[in-house]
């Protein structure tokens, strides 16, 4: 459970710095740039307090395991859930498929003969022919030679 919880510790803190590191229209402030360096290094000693949190807080990390326990059982019925229902979809027929149209024969002189079916011709299935369309011309770039 220990092992969860410091992995749950240490995905949040690296989410939190890339989150912190990306470029973005943030409110501007006065405050110091801080380098990639200072980012490392300021990470690694939050990593480092990180893993002695469950020794000073015992407490809180087993509610914390709990919690992942309990999140995690719901998302493993969840998916469990959502397989089913995926499941039982694929397995009935679609509701717009039509039953297939038996023939019913009363006597050999008032059967109704199938309907028969691919009656296209060899000639009907094929493409037309169409023109190859164009390349359009080379253009000439500064700096490049045309090829």
């Amino acid at each position: 459970m220990g092992r969860v919880m410091f992995f749950l510790l240490r995905m949040a803190f690296w989410l939190g710095v890339v989150c912190l590191l990306l470029p973005g229209s943030g409110p501007k402030s006065s405050d110091p740039k801080i380098d990639a360096a200072q980012a490392v290094s300021v990470a690694s000693a939050a990593v480092s307090d990180a893993r002695g949190f469950c020794g000073r807080q015992p407490e809180a990390c087993v509610a914390g395991g709990k919690v992942a326990a309990a999140l995690g059982e719901k998302a493993e019925a969840g998916a469990r859930t959502l397989y089913q229902f995926i499941m039982a979809r694929l397995d009935k027929p679609a509701a717009t498929d039509k039953p297939a149209a038996k023939l019913v024969t009363v006597s050999q002189e008032t059967a109704v003969p199938p309907v028969p079916h691919g009656t296209l011709t060899r000639n009907d299935l094929q493409t037309p022919w169409h023109a190859p369309v164009p390349l359009p011309p080379k253009r000439e770039r500064p700096g490049r030679p045309a090829v």
